[in-house]
């Protein structure tokens, strides 16, 4: 009878450690959005990124055919953090939502900001989150950013 308590607490514990193992990897990255683009077939070349850039460059920053390039959704949140109205405030931020396909060739999203009486006043401001290595240090006509 007593070897039935401690086959349990030495299963319980080989129990909680592969758990543990499993819950370190959970969350964690384990590469880059562009080079998950790239496993799917639906990444481009450095070459053609850099094309694209330099003609979304013609537009304005933040636009469809311009968005802001960040890293993930944090780095659409800390470049948001960053803006500053012509008054000097925040902007409001409203619901996040998709814009399609954007200059790129991936997926951005839509985030429409409002300085209120304040220039720029409202703009629907457009982000590619899948430029993990670029932090964008441009503000869209009429913000300022903070270069914190």
């Amino acid at each position: 009878m007593r070897k039935f308590p401690f086959f349990f607490m030495v299963l319980s514990a080989a129990i909680a450690s592969s758990a543990n193992a499993a819950d370190d990897k959970l969350g964690a990255r384990t590469m880059t959005p562009e080079q998950m683009l790239t496993e799917m077939g639906l990444g481009v070349s450095d070459e053609e990124l850099e094309r694209a850039i330099a003609a979304a460059a013609a537009h304005p920053l933040g636009s469809a055919a311009n968005p802001v390039r960040v890293g993930g959704p944090t780095g659409e949140r800390a470049y948001i953090a960053r803006l500053r109205c012509g008054d000097g405030s925040r902007p409001k931020v409203g619901q996040r939502g998709s814009a399609g396909v954007g200059a790129f060739g991936t997926i951005v999203d839509l985030y429409p900001l409002d300085c209120g009486a304040a220039p720029p006043g409202r703009l629907d401001l457009v982000m590619d989150m899948y430029h993990a290595e670029h932090r964008e240090e441009r503000a869209p006509a009429g913000f300022a950013i903070d270069p914190r």
